[in-house]
């Protein structure tokens, strides 16, 4: 990726000055549009892209449209799975007493299920910062267990867990508490249980929470204690919608929690204000997909049956390939509720395939699909089919804004990187003198003085670019730092974003601060500005 800085000349941003010494306005200056939009919530672009081309913009649901609370959402996922493990895999019941510090862990992690370890690790997979359970390890110990191979390990599937999505954090967390149980009490845990082991069983014990459907019955109660408000998807899709443009959904959750969730998001925000508990947010989509299992949905080859389902009884009615079928018995699919202006049809099932057909999409790359999943959601979506896409990535907006912040001691940290390599061009100059030039004793003499001052300067630099470094670094996170940096460069999260996302942003309601017609153009690129923070 090309490098590119934050400044007037290459950010889609035109700089005002603001007078008051504080941060510059940015104001977006393309033709027609004309408003302000906070850093936090620029979209960001790696590949070209004309939205004039789109005719097609599809969503995600959960931690996509749907942003869940952490601190509500995650830890009700975590404690569910705690009883899991104590209740119906054998764990002792010590482990109810535990909680869950939903800052701790982050995106972009990857777990040595044999090892017990947690890395961080940069584009080229070299580990940066490693954790056994919550314990840091040694720069030595990191550098002997991965460093010193001759095969470059993948960090893959199956001695290795990549924690991409945001509903991984609560497990990653346990796994690391599991670790450290282990470790002090290996008594206690199941006989047999080794590391893997133990991240098999949370594996499981997550799978039994989403399957016997507690985590979604606590979300129908209360959506609005585990999901967070946003006023601007409604006038988002109906922007997209005006514009001429399909939208579509497409959601691994079956029909029954996703009209609740939507109906949450959409609430008395309908286009006709109707009251909420009812279908209209569906006048937002062309086309609704429930239970897609993606990513399987998006390889052309599957042939999973498509069904479409009946909203106000849940029921599903066979279709040959989205055609209506007539149904036997009294069971007929009803009318879309009055003043829908175009129905929307609701399916189950399926394939990417079906879904073109409904969409009546000729070429892949008129499609633009948003998703908070690199692997479900962007990685399949991009690579096999050729849509464009847009990942959402919350954590986004913190970082951009804490990044314009540490601008200062970013600068001060490169001068102090660039005083030290000065020092020690000269310190290998003077040695190479007292190694190979013929010199008196006088001359010597007065070149070791010299070398032993810079060494002595030398230390002082790296000692204060050190401890500048780890100051920068826990400005972002005390453990894992800036998500999408890991030293020098980029993440490996970063990397799959750059690799996987056309389009990358903190909000998928951003979409709605830009024309519906924008051109996206790469320099509009967040990870390539320049960021001297290294984790020693």
């Amino acid at each position: 990726m090309d490098a590119v800085q934050m400044d007037s000349k290459t950010s889609p941003f035109r700089q005002t000055n603001g007078g008051d010494g504080g941060q510059d306005q940015c104001i977006w200056s393309s033709p027609g549009w004309g408003c302000k939009i906070d850093i936090g919530r620029q979209i960001f672009c790696n590949r070209s892209l004309n939205m004039k081309n789109i005719v097609a913009v599809g969503f995600d649901m959960d931690y996509t449209l749907a942003q869940y609370m952490p601190e509500t959402f995650e830890s009700l996922a975590y404690n569910g799975t705690i009883r899991k493990l104590v209740y119906d895999l054998g764990y002792p019941p010590e482990l109810l007493k535990w909680s869950f510090d939903w800052k701790y862990m982050v995106r972009g992690l990857v777990l040595d299920k044999k090892r017990g370890n947690i890395l961080k690790m940069d584009r080229h997979k070299y580990v940066k910062v490693a954790y056994h359970g919550f314990t840091e390890i040694s720069k030595e110990e990191k550098m002997a267990t991965y460093g010193n191979t001759l095969l470059r390990d993948s960090f893959d599937e199956p001695d290795y867990a990549l924690i991409d999505t945001l509903f991984s954090l609560a497990e990653a967390y346990l796994f690391a508490q599991l670790v450290d149980f282990k470790d002090k009490n290996s008594t206690k845990v199941p006989d047999g249980a080794d590391y893997s082991r133990m991240y098999k069983d949370v594996r499981a014990a997550v799978d039994l929470c989403h399957r016997d459907g507690t985590l979604k019955q606590m979300v129908e109660k209360d959506p609005g204690k585990y999901i967070n408000e946003d006023l601007h998807i409604v006038p988002m899709l109906k922007m997209l919608r005006d514009s001429g443009r399909a939208t579509f959904l497409v959601t691994n959750s079956l029909w029954d929690y996703t009209n609740v969730v939507m109906n949450f998001l959409c609430e008395k925000r309908t286009m006709n204000g109707s009251s909420p508990c009812n279908y209209d947010w569906l006048e937002n989509f062309n086309v609704v997909i429930t239970g897609s299992a993606k990513p399987g949905f998006f390889h052309e080859e599957n042939r999973s049956t498509l069904f479409e389902v009946e909203p106000e009884s849940g029921m599903l009615l066979n279709t040959d390939n989205g055609s209506p079928i007539p149904q036997m018995g009294s069971t007929s699919p009803r009318l879309p509720p009055n003043g829908m202006k175009k129905a929307c049809r609701v399916f189950q099932g399926g394939s990417v395939g079906h879904l073109h057909k409904l969409l009546s999409v000729e070429a892949s790359s008129q499609v633009l699909y948003v998703g908070d999943h690199i692997y479900g959601d962007i990685l399949r979506s991009k690579k096999v089919l050729g849509w464009r896409t847009m990942l959402v990535v919350p954590e986004l907006e913190r970082e951009v804004e804490l990044l314009w912040k540490s601008r200062d001691i970013r600068k001060e940290l490169q001068m102090l990187r660039k005083q030290r390599d000065l020092i020690e061009d000269q310190i290998h100059h003077l040695k190479w003198s007292l190694k190979f030039e013929c010199l008196d004793d006088g001359k010597k003499l007065k070149l070791s003085s010299e070398l032993k001052d810079l060494e002595l300067q030398r230390d002082k630099v790296r000692l204060r670019h050190q401890v500048g470094q780890r100051e920068c670094h826990q400005k972002f996170h005390k453990v894992w730092g800036q998500l999408m940096k890991t030293g020098y460069q980029n993440s490996r999260f970063a990397h799959q974003v750059e690799r996987f996302a056309c389009l990358y942003t903190s909000q998928v309601t951003n979409l709605s601060l830009y024309s519906p017609d924008k051109y996206y153009r790469p320099g509009e690129d967040y990870m390539s500005h320049e960021s001297d923070i290294v984790i020693v």
